[in-house]
């Protein structure tokens, strides 16, 4: 198997983190590189909370939005692909 490919960034920083000790063994006995699963972790919260956010602020044009779909429909027709099957005539298959 091989190792999993992390971006290299151009600069980085030096930074002490408080971790469980039962963590940092069973990491350790992994193999893992804790520095680049610290990062990944770091990254993780950041899109997490950055998407709560977003949706935070944009939760009453969200709902504006939702209430004209219900309201008015789709802009749009179904597409071809979402169609419903039209029922076979007699004699036809």
């Amino acid at each position: 198997m091989s190792e999993p490919r992390y971006p290299q960034a151009e600069r980085r920083k030096r930074t002490n983190l408080t971790v469980r000790e039962d963590v940092m063994a069973e990491a350790k006995a992994l193999g893992l590189n804790t520095s680049r699963a610290a990062e990944a972790g770091i990254e993780a919260a950041i899109r997490e909370e950055k998407g709560r956010r977003w949706l935070k602020e944009n939760r009453d044009a969200i709902k504006a939005h939702n209430e004209r779909i219900a309201r008015e429909g789709p802009l749009l027709g179904t597409p071809w692909w979402a169609q419903p099957d039209e029922p076979n005539e007699p004699g036809q298959k």
